[in-house]
């Protein structure tokens, strides 16, 4: 291959984005011409070019050694937070980038791109070079966004490739103490003898606790009327107020007021039990069969990132994430590690994706 072809693939490599892949190209190609000066013999003149030409179908497809990771990270990294600082999303960020820096000797900058119900440090990381030097913190609002807006400046599915489920965390159904229900069934009933006068709290439309009472009410047949909130914390100070009735919240957000009695809890969103409030039964065993939402974060990279940088960050935060002062850490804050594999979590996100496009659609959520 002459030079003006590996010019070529390199060019449309870098169109692309994939500044990695034309260096390497051109790395390839330069060590092959240079065994051709030897001219031996006939194979001597032909072989290299075979060889060359595997490098090329090896870029393309994902392939290349993994000794391509070999020297990375070769300098700092930035993880985008499409959320405002202070909650878990950057403090998962935070975490990573601390450790990260401290196995690699590289720094790690948190950059937090908050608004547009994270679209907009989302698109920011899908516009980036998939050079393994942008990470993206992502969690519920990832899989919801596709359905909940009518259009989005980025595709979710191929804009993204997944590293790896970092840390989940259940939502509480919980109400105001003075709300006569006591259990998930009394909580029904009360709903069905008042149609449309129960009213329900979230931290806005789309968000974990909105479409976890969507999913509530489509299983259960009620009828309550959603009251959103711009956030989490004024939503619960109303609902201990006795402004809104109910509404369901990240363990983090209102255990601490369950432990004071300010609020009354009466099941968690996941299939089995929360290690954070044992006594709790699930919503599905309450009396809600079906019902399984949980709170998830994660980390992506922007899509071409070579698989070898995949595979290195993988092994990293998994390793971080056993971490006992990490787990710790997180349990704290009412929130489990997680861990597992790209592929896992790729399967996690687009079931996710499905599941909620559906309840989205059921229900009519429209973006605020």
């Amino acid at each position: 291959m002459r030079l003006r072809q590996t010019g070529i693939f390199a060019s449309l490599f870098l169109q692309n984005g994939n500044i990695c892949a034309a260096q390497s190209l051109f790395t390839c190609h330069l060590f092959f011409r240079s065994t051709l000066f030897l001219r031996v013999s006939f194979v001597a003149h032909r072989v290299p070019r075979y060889a060359l030409l595997f490098c090329v179908l090896s870029i393309l497809h994902g392939q290349w050694p993994a000794a391509f990771a070999g020297d990375y990270p070769g300098k700092p990294i930035r993880i985008i937070v499409p959320y405002p600082p202070g909650g878990f999303n950057d403090t998962l960020a935070r975490t990573l980038g601390q450790k990260l820096d401290e196995r690699w000797g590289q720094a790690v900058i948190v950059d937090n791109r908050p608004g547009g119900g994270t679209t907009i440090g989302t698109h920011l990381a899908a516009k980036s070079a998939p050079d393994g030097y942008t990470l993206l913190i992502v969690s519920f609002a990832f899989a919801v966004n596709p359905a909940l807006y009518a259009t989005l400046p980025y595709d979710s599915n191929k804009d993204f490739v997944p590293v790896v489920l970092a840390a989940s965390t259940p939502n509480v159904l919980v109400v105001n103490p003075e709300l006569p229900a006591k259990s998930v069934k009394q909580l029904i009933a009360l709903a069905r003898s008042k149609p449309g006068t129960l009213n329900y709290a979230s931290a806005g439309n789309g968000s974990s606790n909105h479409l976890s009472m969507e999913l509530f009410k489509s299983l259960t047949g009620i009828d309550a009327v959603h009251i959103p909130y711009k956030g989490s914390a004024p939503a619960v100070t109303d609902l201990i107020g006795g402004q809104v009735d109910v509404m369901f919240d990240n363990v983090p957000n209102v255990l601490p007021q369950v432990k004071a009695s300010k609020l009354r809890a009466l099941a968690v969103s996941t299939k089995e039990r929360s290690p954070f409030i044992k006594e709790l039964p699930t919503v599905a065993e309450a009396g809600v069969p079906g019902f399984d939402v949980s709170v998830w974060f994660g980390v992506v990279a922007p899509a071409g990132t070579p698989q070898p940088i995949i595979a290195k960050l993988n092994a990293e935060i998994n390793a971080i994430l056993k971490l006992p002062e990490i787990r710790q850490s997180f349990n704290n804050q009412g929130v489990e590690t997680a861990g597992g594999t790209p592929a896992e979590f790729a399967a996690l996100i687009a079931a996710q994706t499905t599941k909620w496009a559906k309840v989205i659609k059921d229900s009519g959520v429209k973006a605020e």
